[in-house]
Formats: C-alpha cells, structure tokens, sequence
C-alpha cells in the first residue's frame, strides 16, 4: 500500500483487499499484514504497555477486530485522537455446528444466516468457504488458524421456474429448508464428516503444520466472484462486502499515509451486522479499553475524549433509478457524488450539527463534494457503531459514508470514484 496519487490504483488496492477478506478474520489478517508492512507495531492485550513511545501501533482482538493508532511527542490528553470506525462483518451464511445433511445421494450443509442478508442473491452463485478453525496438534496443544477453500465448493440451486410458476411475483425463501448449500454427490458408505473436510483442507494448505483434529470452527460461505470495476465507463465497483469493507481499506490506506503529527486511531469493529454485542464489537470493551492503556488517569483520560473527534464510516443508501420513490427526494445520494453525511432526528446516526460543519469543512479543505441522507420520514432508519460509540464514550462524533446500491445483497455496487474522495478527506483528517 503506497500513497496512491490517483482513483485507479487506489481501486486496484482496495480490489486486491476485498478479494483477500471473505471473512472478518481474513480481513484483519490483511489489515495486520499491511500495517506490519508500514512501521506499525504489533501489541497484545495480554502484554504490559507502560508508556508507549511517539509511533506506530496496532492491537486486534478475536482475530476479527483491529485497532491502529499513531502517537506523537504530544501528550494524548492534550491533543485528543482523531479517530475512524468501520467494521469487519458483513452479511453472509454460516456453518451450524453440526451441519452434515444427506439427501437423494447429495451432500448438504445446514446453515444460519448471519444479519440481515438479502438472501435471493445467493441462489446460483459458485460458493466457497472460509474462516478460523480451532485444532489439536499431535500434542494435544489447542491452535487456531485461518482456512479458505478459494475455489468454489458449493452452490443453492433455484427451483426450476416449472416447478414454481409464482417465482417472479411472490419467491419467498424458507431460510431452514431453502438455503443448505450441495457441496457434493455421496454414497451410502462415504465419511460426511464436515470437520474431516476442515481438517483435510487446512493440512493441504499449511502441509509444514501439525494438524490432528479440526474441534471447532467459525466457518462462512462467500461469492467467488472477484471484485471489479464495472460500467462502460468503469464508472462503479461491484464486490461482495463493500459494506463495510470499503470503509476499512479507506480509513487504513488514509491511517497508513497520514503524516504521524497527531494521535490518530482507526477501529474496524466485527459483529456489527448483528448488533456489535460480543467482547468484539463496537458495543463490548476493545476501544475503551485501548483508550484507558494509552490514558490511564481518569481526568486525564476524560481530557483527551473531550478534545477527540470520530468519525463513524460506514456506506450509505444511493438513490435507486428504479426505487427513487424509497428515498426522501431532496436527501438521494448519488453514485461518484462524493461521500454522504447521515442525519437522523431519533440519534440512530450520531451526526449533529457540530459534528456535520466539521466534516463539510473537512469536505472543502480538500475540494471534495459532499451528500445528505435522511432516511423517509414515513420508514425505520437503521443503524451503526457511531451511536454507540459516542454515547459510551461521550466523543463527538459524525456518521458518514460511501454511497451504495444492493447494501446487504452478495454482490454490491459503489461509485468508482468515491471511495478514494472519501480517502482524500480521511488523510486530511488524519493530518
């Protein structure tokens, strides 16, 4: 990752990282790699900090959440951290825990889904698994490490329209029976063990480790499909996990290019999708926590949060031409339009008035456009972490993001152009 001077390697960049992260754990795997890459310095909440030197830092947790940050010569206290969130999880189909299922000489995988995933997307893709694996070595020692099987292992087939003459009016998908994915033809007398397929895979793909036995795994399924840039004139980016992978490639190329002369800090959160409830997400105790090591004295730290700012990115919903009636007609974002501030009255986005000035400064420091998206009045708006980051830790804070089409399906599409506007704004920020 280098200081990217123009949108088309930006994008190639930010390709290359959403086709390396099917899951949360490779996202951060990727993350940490590039971090390592830059002078960052790998720390572990079991360690003992002390007082950390003027540099560059990280720290993740579960294997699915990160947090970078830069210190300089000035006391934190004194100066507050210039802070970015996004998160690492998307919606997707996870493996059950006891997943096998035969039928008519097919091998099947009982799935759950994992947020709020449009799920008619799913059906007729070539599918692959990925994820963490917990195993026991020859030596009964407990390990974990990551898998993806890469190649496309898997399918949900449709219904042939024949057999459902209604599918174009009224397909409604029984999640339960609707959604096991065929892996492979069986027979009566095959090993359908499904942790025998892990532990087969991982012992091919790390041939120099000892792997006895696959116990337990945190395993997805994903689109083979490679991101890319789309359109006549390349004007979009369709990819599965741009929400909210984009965020991250574009707060962590903009943390990496920052210029070191402020504290900075960016947190990509998993468990987001689900309402960030876990001693990973944006709800349990990672930032506070980090925040407090670097802080330790209650009135310091109090000091440092009222002088901080953060930044809660994470995509926004662009004005459909076949569903403009959905949007709020004077607040539809629009693709390559430059990056949304979201506002809503109830606090489901953290964004006031302070707070919006300050971005659209931001916005004009850098000579970048910037939207509104206020959700109709007469529809629920959902959420992110900046709500629940700001109220937890009272820091002033704004929600923004790249406008989107498809937000939830398996494949979405962004604007080729916004996401490197958005990166222009976040290394200002930074800087």
């Amino acid at each position: 990752m280098s200081n990217n001077t123009s949108s088309t390697s930006f994008n190639q960049g930010l390709c290359e990282f959403l086709d390396k992260s099917p899951t949360p754990f490779h996202a951060v795997n990727s993350m940490s790699e590039q971090l390592a890459q830059h002078d960052f310095i790998a720390l572990n909440e079991l360690d003992t900090w002390g007082s950390l030197d003027a540099g560059r830092y990280y720290v993740t947790r579960n294997d699915s959440s990160i947090i970078a940050f830069t210190l300089p010569d000035t006391g934190v206290a004194e100066t507050g951290f210039h802070m970015v969130g996004a998160h690492t999880d998307s919606p997707c189909l996870q493996v059950k825990p006891q997943p096998e299922k035969t039928k008519h000489n097919l091998l099947q995988l009982g799935v759950e889904v994992y947020g709020g995933a449009l799920l008619n997307p799913w059906f007729d893709r070539d599918l692959s698994m990925a994820g963490r694996i917990s195993y026991v070595d020859s030596q009964q020692q407990l390990n974990h490490l990551l898998i993806d099987f890469s190649k496309a292992v898997a399918v949900i087939p449709s219904l042939a329209i024949h057999l459902d003459r209604d599918a174009n009016k009224d397909r409604t998908i029984n999640a339960q029976q609707h959604l096991p994915p065929i892996l492979m033809q069986v027979f009566d007398d095959d090993n359908n063990d499904f942790r025998a397929l892990l532990l087969a895979q991982a012992q091919s793909q790390y041939p120099s480790l000892d792997i006895d036995q696959v116990l337990d795994y945190d395993i997805s399924l994903y689109d083979t499909q490679k991101a890319a840039l789309t359109g006549l004139n390349d004007d979009f980016i369709s990819s599965a996990r741009l929400d909210n992978l984009l965020s991250c490639y574009v707060a962590l190329d903009a943390l990496i290019n920052s210029n070191d002369a402020k504290a900075n800090l960016l947190i990509c959160s998993d468990h987001e999708e689900v309402g960030s409830v876990s001693t990973s997400g944006a709800q349990g105790s990672f930032l506070e926590s980090v925040l407090s090591r670097l802080s330790p004295e209650p009135e310091q730290n109090q000091r440092m949060l009222q002088r901080s700012i953060f930044i809660s990115a994470d995509n926004a919903h662009a004005i459909h031409p076949n569903y403009s009636d959905k949007h709020d007609a004077e607040h539809g974002p629009k693709l390559n339009h430059g990056p949304v501030i979201k506002t809503n009255a109830n606090q489901r986005y953290a964004t006031n008035s302070e707070t919006s000035a300050y971005f659209r400064q931001l916005c004009q420091q850098v000579d970048v456009p910037v939207q509104d998206f206020v959700v109709r009045t007469d529809m629920g708006c959902g959420s992110t972490i900046g709500p629940m980051t700001s109220s937890a830790l009272g820091v002033k804070t704004i929600d923004i993001g790249v406008p989107t089409f498809a937000m939830h399906s398996i494949r979405e599409l962004a604007g080729s152009q916004d996401a490197f506007m958005l990166n222009k704004i976040l290394i200002h920020f930074f800087n």
